[in-house]
């Protein structure tokens, strides 16, 4: 007689649950099932595994040595079996992006991906600075020309904006020269950003306009156009991410419209292209568009 491998499993449930029966409900057999696979593997060992009471099934000094190795033996086999079971999947799709693209573009989009291709599993991960994407990872960074290696799919638009009722005479009056008196809203950031910042915003006007101690500077783009929609400034606008403050009346837009030549949201795919990237970066260009 050899030892049935299914007898491993039962003698690893019986020391997991205690009890013969409970042991049976979690691999699906009854409990004399249960009773007759470990009495075969009782008698093909010459030892007996564990001693029966009211209170339960304890594993005898025998069963140690045997739950001692066979455990995490076990453990190991499953681990390797759902790993195998995961490559037979399409690899998932990994998106890297920033906070404020994944939160006001991205994600209010996504269920729409998802519905045409819910074979596609995808994962996003933000961050305020994205790290570079590894091979079969896809990057969706705000960079200029030079930055990275990848093409331009969102060029920068900026345009200001503010609340309807949080300055009333800038709707008026947007000229710059208007818009240097009023209380800023600013995205904390190194000297070097690539973005359209204030103080570049007035000097692409002819205007030196310096931040001010008592103006609000906030970390993530979400957080700027939260406090704008609150009414505590004005914010430079990134279309299309505040199109729909803008269409729904929540925000008014004040003065022309600002695009920036090379600079915006570029793709970033190294290594090869596969399926489920042909199918995001078809779906990203009609959603632009």
């Amino acid at each position: 007689m050899q030892l049935d491998p299914a007898a491993l499993r039962v003698i690893e449930a019986v020391a997991r649950h205690g009890t013969l029966t409970r042991a049976g409900a979690a691999l699906g057999l009854s409990q004399p099932a249960i009773s007759y696979q470990l009495r075969r593997a009782e008698d093909y060992l010459g030892v007996v595994l564990f001693t029966r009471s009211r209170a339960g099934c304890q594993p005898t000094p025998a069963g140690e040595v045997l739950l001692r190795d066979l455990l995490p033996a076990l453990a190991q086999i499953d681990a390797a079996l759902a790993e195998v079971q995961a490559m037979a999947r399409a690899p998932a799709l990994r998106i890297l992006t920033d906070f404020g693209f994944a939160g006001l573009w991205l994600m209010p989009r996504l269920a729409r991906f998802r519905a045409l291709h819910p074979e596609i599993e995808v994962q996003i991960t933000a961050a305020q600075d994205s790290r570079n994407p590894r091979p079969g990872e896809v990057a969706i960074r705000f960079a200029r020309t030079g930055d990275l290696q990848g093409w331009l799919w969102m060029p920068e638009r900026v345009v200001p904006v503010c609340a309807p009722d949080c300055a009333p005479g800038l709707a008026g009056d947007p000229r710059p020269e208007a818009l240097a008196q009023a209380v800023l809203l600013h995205i904390d950031a190194p000297p070097e950003v690539r973005w359209l910042t204030w103080p570049g915003w007035f000097a692409r006007h002819g205007l030196s306009r310096p931040r001010r101690a008592a103006e609000l500077g906030l970390n993530t783009y979400e957080f700027v156009v939260q406090a704008v929609l609150a009414g505590q400034g004005v914010a430079l606008g990134w279309r299309p991410l505040i199109d729909p403050h803008l269409a729904s009346g929540a925000l008014i837009a004040l003065g022309d419209e600002i695009t920036t030549e090379g600079t915006g949201y570029w793709i970033e795919a190294p290594g090869p292209e596969t399926p489920a990237h042909r199918i995001l970066f078809d779906w990203l260009r009609r959603e632009l568009a």
